[in-house]
């Protein structure tokens, strides 16, 4: 097996999107009906895992049932086979009946010890129980970042009833302890053969060569294939007494007992101790040519996936199966409906390819899940993803110079608290924030010396980083500079401009942020242009309506800044004197309870019946952020809100997504498959047997909720009021942010994606 790519020497840029431009530059050269790199040239399999098994808890009747109802027409369902003490087989994720079921609650006292691959392992243990005993025992989710919502309801049944309550197109059964079971008398060899002669078995895979070269004259004449299962590199095989890696350097032996094999994914693509993409190697290549084929587990959506992804499921099918250069046959997911329809939806597809579907892709704080927010490099990601309207959340300096940055406290954003503006700390009662270093504290020079931070919303809680190796990359863009560039950028069709705490900064500061805004646009002659949208967003309709009495030609778009279940006919009507468009949250499109949609609301279609449109916000990537019902896949709940709901713009951290799915080809399907239909509102919690109390509803927003006084006349600025520290000395060689600066990130990605392609 040998190591293709080397990547070291490489810029960070370059090691961060090379996997993704290679996928799509390789996309952008094939055709829908180009050969697949299988070794049969068809598309891939998808084997469900114990089922949907990152939903339900795996082998369950529900995690099956989902996964042919979510699946792709020939997916085939897995099944771990475990045998008891009568020899009946189940179908269960682990030896360890304790880990993914509740049979310590309900046989306390049926604990053993007993020796698996040569390792004292105490549990309960399927050896020690009847197929009738373990009828009663119920079965709960294994991984801790999945719900536990469904646990013990889904019982343990016999393999043999899968078929009659199932009818899935294909069954994987997979062996992993037929040493095990032999030393307990129960012999696996004879029951699988004795089970294939009343149900079809399309694979059978272990990863003991002793077994399978055991049954392989029982299949060479029947359409049952083999799978070789490999495991850890360093594991020890027990029939041979050889690790797996070792093993892996003779394909030639294994085609003597079996027509395939099975690998982790991480025997294709090597990864760095930090999570980061090494290489390929030639492992599928290899084995294609000695006509083996190249099954991969191990894909979950709520996994720690490499970071070269950015959380996108679909990006990591794609490289396993879509990147130019070789194509496994098969993923085994415990998410089958995303290598689905990563399969039939997104594979074979250009940059270039036509937009299927028109809503907005629009910014938040630039392509801000791959690089620190509102920097030049967050920014010309964002434009080289295809965002159409680029945001700009807007800051002021106390030298009144706006520039873009999330969030008006610099620790969230920035270094500021690592240098000696920690003196400038302060709790700010009226903007409710604790211990915040201000950014009309710091004049724009000052601002210069600061380092941007990526702010990792999930990083506390779940430790999910955001690309970890350019967590202080980029520069920060003064309003103006970011206006040019914008500009100048031939794909965006605008600008998205947001205000908050004006009020406050006129009235405490002394500083005229709606003032600077409207200068900057109109120095930059976005005044004197008609190809780009100018869009002003803003929660305080005061700020609204300052920019409408002074330019009709602005976009107003008013942002509900709380959840919410309707909006009265009265309150839209109101909206509608300050503003042409609404923003609001995913929370008040589907209401959740713990994580489970409730069901849909009407506010959409209700906005829109009054002629505004209606973005929403904030998409994410990140698998914690959606709720259960998208299945951890950042495209299912796109998807639910741009087919089903009918938003008109959605704003993401992670443009690159959202174009993504607006090129998807199962969008001009006239029947859209089972794999891309938006989920049901309310059906998966209706299978919950108990939820603690609901919260109380989200409020109705009302006119009341909507007015507000005009802004405040900018107070004089008195010398006391700049508090700012006199701050590090600007080193020499920091950049002067212009447009150029950020032009220079947009190239250089570019280059990076040709280096890929070569």
């Amino acid at each position: 097996m040998r190591l293709l790519l080397p990547m070291s020497g490489l810029l960070s840029l370059l090691l961060f999107c090379s996997l993704v431009a290679l996928v799509s530059a390789r996309g952008s050269s094939r055709s829908r009906s180009s050969k697949w790199q299988t070794l049969s040239g068809n598309a891939p399999m998808v084997i469900a895992r114990g089922g949907f098994s990152g939903i339900f808890p795996s082998s369950s009747y529900n995690a099956y049932e989902l996964a042919v109802m979510t699946g792709s027409p020939d997916l085939h369902v897995w099944c771990d086979v475990q045998l008891t003490k009568d020899g009946v087989g189940i179908c269960f994720p682990d030896i360890r009946l304790n880990n993914a079921s509740n049979i310590d609650q309900v046989y306390k006292n049926k604990r053993n010890t007993y020796t698996v691959n040569g390792v004292p392992v105490e549990a309960w243990f399927s050896v020690d129980f009847t197929s009738t005993e373990l009828a009663s025992v119920g079965l709960t989710q294994s991984t801790f970042t999945r719900t536990d919502k469904f646990d013990g309801n889904p019982t343990i049944f016999r393999l043999e009833d899968l078929p009659i309550l199932i009818k899935p197109p294909g069954f994987w059964l997979n062996i992993p302890h037929d040493a095990f079971f032999s030393q307990h008398n129960l012999s696996m060899r004879s029951y699988i053969i004795s089970l294939s002669r009343r149900m079809v078995i399309n694979y059978i895979s272990s990863p003991e060569v002793g077994f399978l070269k055991g049954i392989v004259s029982q299949f060479r004449t029947r359409p049952t294939k083999l799978i070789f299962q490999f495991l850890g590199r360093d594991v020890v095989e027990p029939s041979t007494n050889q690790t797996y890696i070792s093993l892996m350097k003779n394909l030639t032996f294994i085609k003597t007992f079996a027509t395939g094999i099975l690998v982790p994914k991480d025997y294709i693509w090597l990864l760095d101790n930090s999570l980061y993409l090494q290489s390929y190697t030639s492992l599928v290549l290899d084995a294609h040519k000695e006509g083996l084929e190249v099954f991969a587990y191990t894909f979950a959506n709520d996994a720690f996936l490499p970071y070269n992804y950015s959380y996108d499921p679909v990006a990591e099918c794609l490289s396993f199966i879509d990147n130019g250069l070789f194509s496994i046959d098969g993923m085994v997911s415990d998410f089958p409906v995303t290598p689905s329809a990563t399969i039939d939806c997104f594979s074979h597809m250009g940059e270039n390819d036509t937009v299927q579907e028109k809503t907005l892709i629009i910014s938040s704080e630039g392509a801000s899940g791959d690089y620190p927010g509102c920097t030049d490099k967050a920014y010309a990601k964002a434009v080289s993803d295809g965002v159409d309207i680029l945001d700009c959340p807007v800051q002021i300096t106390s030298d009144g110079i706006p520039f873009c940055l999330g969030s008006i406290n610099l620790r969230n954003r920035t270094n500021a608290v690592e240098l000696n503006f920690s003196s400038l700390t302060a709790t700010n009662k009226e903007l409710n924030i604790t211990d915040g270093i201000f950014a009309y504290s710091l004049t724009w020079s000052q601002i210069q010396t600061l380092k941007p931070v990526m702010f990792s919303p999930y990083s506390s809680e779940y430790s999910l980083l955001r690309n970890p190796r350019v967590s202080r990359d980029g520069n920060f863009v003064k309003l103006s500079d970011f206006l040019a560039f914008a500009n100048n950028a031939s794909s965006v069709s605008g600008v998205l401009i947001s205000i908050e705490n004006a009020a406050y900064l006129a009235e405490k500061q002394g500083l005229g942020v709606t003032d600077a805004v409207l200068d900057a646009l109109s120095k930059v002659g976005y005044d004197n242009q008609t190809s780009k949208k100018i869009m002003i967003k803003s929660s305080d309709s005061a700020v609204l309506s300052k920019f409408k009495s002074n330019n009709s030609d602005y976009e107003l778009v008013y942002a509900v800044d709380e959840d919410v279940r309707d909006i009265l006919n009265s309150t839209i009507l109101e909206i509608k004197k300050f503003s042409h468009t609404v923003v609001i949250s995913k929370k008040s499109v589907y209401p959740v309870n713990v994580q489970f949609l409730t069901g849909d609301t009407t506010i959409v279609p209700k906005l829109q019946a009054f002629n505004l449109s209606v973005y929403v916000q904030l998409f994410r990537n990140e698998f914690i952020s959606q709720p259960w019902d998208f299945y951890s896949d950042p495209y299912v709940e796109i998807n639910a809100h741009v087919n089903y709901i009918g938003v008109d713009g959605i704003l993401t951290d992670y443009p690159a997504t959202a174009a993504k799915f607006r090129r998807n080809r199962c969008l001009g399907y006239k029947d859209p498959p089972p794999y891309f239909a938006a989920p049901k509102a309310g059906d998966l919690v209706s299978l919950v047997a108990y939820l603690p109390p609901a919260e109380p509803p989200n409020p109705v927003l009302t006119k009341e909720d909507v007015d507000e006084p005009p802004l405040p006349p900018v107070s004089e600025r008195h010398a006391g009021t700049n508090l700012t520290a006199p701050g590090p000395i600007q080193r020499n060689d920091q950049p002067t942010l212009v447009a150029s600066t950020i032009l220079i990130g947009i190239i250089s990605m570019l280059v990076a994606a040709l280096l890929c392609w070569v």
